[in-house]
């Protein structure tokens, strides 16, 4: 298993912070790579929100479906993969930022390998991963800064 985790201190509200990562409407709009989200559950958000991603990884297309497994509305939200080989758990934490100001948003991604070559490769791709959660990251981070001028919100579950 590799496992990989990344923060930033984002300059807005945490239920702002939360609804741009929980909402996959609003996260696929704050990463810019990301190229295409379709439904395949009723659920937009929430345990049981399933969707299919396309986004662009260098030169190339790949396309997940994920599927959230847990949410507690402005904490945490876990979104599974099973790709590749691999089954990719990715955990966002949002706590109250250091001082009482802004938030801490937290990425923890698990790789963890199931076939020969998935458990090969996946301790060689660490970096390109952690460099991809770090794009994600201050992606977010933009895009929750500026929306939260708006006060953008996902509905509660």
């Amino acid at each position: 298993m590799t496992r990989t985790e990344l923060s930033r201190t984002v300059d807005a509200p945490t239920g702002v912070v939360f609804s741009t990562i929980a909402d996959i409407s609003n996260f696929s709009r704050a990463v810019p790579h990301i190229e295409h989200v379709e439904f395949l559950s009723e659920a937009k958000w929430g345990v049981g929100a399933r969707f299919r991603e396309t986004r662009l990884m260098g030169s190339r297309r790949a396309t997940t479906e994920l599927e959230v497994t847990e949410y507690v509305q402005d904490e945490r939200v876990r979104f599974v993969s099973d790709q590749g080989g691999t089954v990719w758990d990715t955990t966002f934490t949002v706590e109250p930022g250091p001082d009482g100001r802004g938030t801490r948003l937290v990425m923890v991604m698990e790789a963890r390998p199931y076939k020969l070559v998935a458990k090969l490769v996946t301790p060689l791709m660490k970096r390109v991963v952690a460099k991809a959660i770090a794009a994600d990251l201050d992606a977010v981070k933009a895009y929750a800064e500026a929306a939260g001028k708006d006060g953008v919100r996902c509905p509660p579950v």
